[in-house]
Order: structure tokens, then C-alpha cells, then sequence
């Protein structure tokens, strides 16, 4: 008799679970601060302070994340940023 169940001892948890990707918005020689702010509110209801400290990382470490979900959220998150001028990419989230 055939079942679904994982018998396989040295299977690790985190292959069966699917973890979280993450939103990431890269430096740009393009778009201003200021542009790059309004977009975080706009798309993602930042605070304004929340969403300059995220511009100054993106500016001043050339990356950051701006949003977290399941993959099909962030693979629109993207979309949306890439239609308001901005680079942005998805990955999986590392942390967990």
C-alpha cells in the first residue's frame, strides 16, 4: 500500500516548508531620493521616516529589502516597483 507520508531520516524541515521571499530594491544612478521615498509610500504604506531610512540603505549600502511575503506577493511587488522605474528583485529569505 502506497503512501504520502516522508519516511527519509536525514530530511532537513526547512525542505518542506516553503520560506518567505523578500523584496529587494538596488541603487540606481536614475531616480532621485526623493522619488525613490514617495514610491516606498506610495506602494508599500511606509511611514515617511520608514520609508527614507529604507531609500538611505538602498543608497548607501546599495541594496535593501522593502518587503516580504510569498513568492507570488513579491513577484508583484517587483512588477509594481519595476512599472515606477525602480530595480528590484526577489529572493528567498535566508533567515529562517
Amino acid at each position: 500500500m502506497a503512501t504520502d507520508t516522508v519516511t527519509e531520516a536525514n530530511l532537513d524541515i526547512s525542505q518542506l516548508v516553503d520560506k518567505p521571499w523578500v523584496t529587494i530594491v538596488w541603487d540606481d544612478p536614475v531616480n532621485l531620493m526623493s522619488y525613490v521615498t514617495y514610491v516606498f509610500v506610495k506602494l508599500f504604506g511606509f511611514t515617511q521616516e520608514r520609508a527614507h531610512e529604507l531609500m538611505m540603505q538602498v543608497h548607501n549600502e546599495g541594496r535593501a529589502a522593502v518587503a516580504t511575503g510569498s513568492r507570488e506577493e513579491m513577484e508583484l511587488a517587483v512588477q509594481r516597483l519595476h512599472e515606477h522605474g525602480l530595480w528590484a528583485t526577489l529572493q528567498r529569505d535566508d533567515k529562517i
